[in-house]
């Protein structure tokens, strides 16, 4: 059974403002297509939640290669795939 997928306020942000610069910086198509690749990845996710790596085991965080620069990170609760961000792979981490 698939879980539900859930996005917090601070993956809801980063998406839109993903979205946002995609749109801005190469075109809407591109912007489309990222979003059909993150919701196939999400609704893979949603089915085979475990395949994550374990990023912070006492806060059961888990992450997974959405695209070549994007990581998401997510969490699985009370039949719920809460995804918590989503990290250009990129960018030096803070």
């Amino acid at each position: 059974m698939a879980l539900k997928i859930v996005f917090n306020k601070r993956a809801d942000n980063k998406l839109d403002s993903t979205l946002e610069y995609l749109k801005s910086e190469w075109s809407v198509r591109v912007a489309n297509e990222f979003l059909e690749h993150l919701y196939e990845t999400l609704d893979v996710l949603s089915i085979f939640p475990e395949i994550g790596t374990i990023i912070d085991d006492l806060k059961e965080i888990r992450g997974f290669l959405a695209t070549k620069q994007i990581k998401v990170y997510y969490r699985i609760k009370d039949n719920k795939l809460i995804v918590l961000n989503f990290i250009d792979t990129r960018q030096k981490p803070k």
